[in-house]
């Protein structure tokens, strides 16, 4: 998936607006919420919850509003049973597989919002089962490929890490969910900086899109990451790093 990736990637470079911080802070704070009333609220025994603390700590949200995020999800407050996870399957355009995790308080409304997305961007929304099979779930870790080696890594494997991958300027450390903590914090212990550290879903394998389905493909990927109700977008494709240059400068 090093097309999206690397589509990430640049957009996360050049830093969030802070007129969309408001809105990254309500969809940590809904993730929060709903990993805390699943599996309790000790980050320490629930992976889903710290995995959600560690992305909103990341991205600079107070300790009040993620303790607070926490208190809702542990029922001091009543929202927490009005959000459930829905999970919405579709191919975009060139063939992509897209899994798409939402947060929502109102299915019928995120529904229709994400099959408009499919449907503007030349995509498909499909039954669900279409294409869950293509992903496993797995923690992965990304740290900077222009500074580390995969030697600097071998602490990784000795944690429990199944497999470290080159994906462009990122090295990915691939592990069983369950496992992810151990191995950020033994990658850490050895002085390397971590990019990211979460549990996500894999492709088992990638199409190549090129030409203007890939652009489509890549607008369509930013316009359901940017829905309020949308959690997390999986995807399996990989494009030309000629198309990610061309919409990055037209985005900046």
């Amino acid at each position: 998936m090093s097309g999206h990736s690397k589509w990430s990637s640049i957009k996360h470079k050049k830093g969030a607006a802070d007129a969309k911080r408001g809105k990254l802070f309500t969809k940590l704070a809904r993730a929060i919420t709903v990993a805390a009333r699943d599996g309790g609220p000790e980050p320490d025994a629930n992976a889903p919850l710290a995995t959600a603390v560690q992305k909103a700590r990341e991205a600079s949200m107070p300790k009040e509003n993620i303790q607070r995020a926490i208190d809702r999800g542990s029922g001091i407050g009543t929202d927490a049973d009005a959000i459930e996870q829905v999970l919405f399957e579709g191919y975009g355009p060139g063939g992509a597989a897209i899994l798409v995790d939402t947060l929502t308080d109102n299915r019928n409304r995120t529904s229709a919002d994400v099959r408009h997305a499919f449907t503007k961007h030349h995509g498909n929304l499909g039954e669900p089962g279409s294409v869950a099979w293509i992903f496993e779930k797995r923690g992965v870790i990304v740290v900077d490929a222009n500074r580390y080696g995969e030697d600097d890594l071998i602490v990784a494997i000795d944690a429990g890490a199944e497999d470290v991958r080159e994906d462009g300027e990122q090295l990915r450390v691939i592990s069983e969910p369950a496992d992810l903590g151990a191995v950020r914090e033994a990658l850490e212990g050895s002085g390397v900086e971590v990019d990211s550290a979460e549990v996500t879903m894999e492709p088992k394998n990638t199409v190549m899109v090129k030409g203007t389905d890939a652009e489509w493909l890549l607008k369509l990927v930013d316009t359901l990451e940017e829905h309020d109700d949308v959690n997390e977008v999986h995807a399996n494709f990989d494009v030309p790093a000629e198309i990610i240059e061309k919409l990055a400068a037209q985005a900046s």
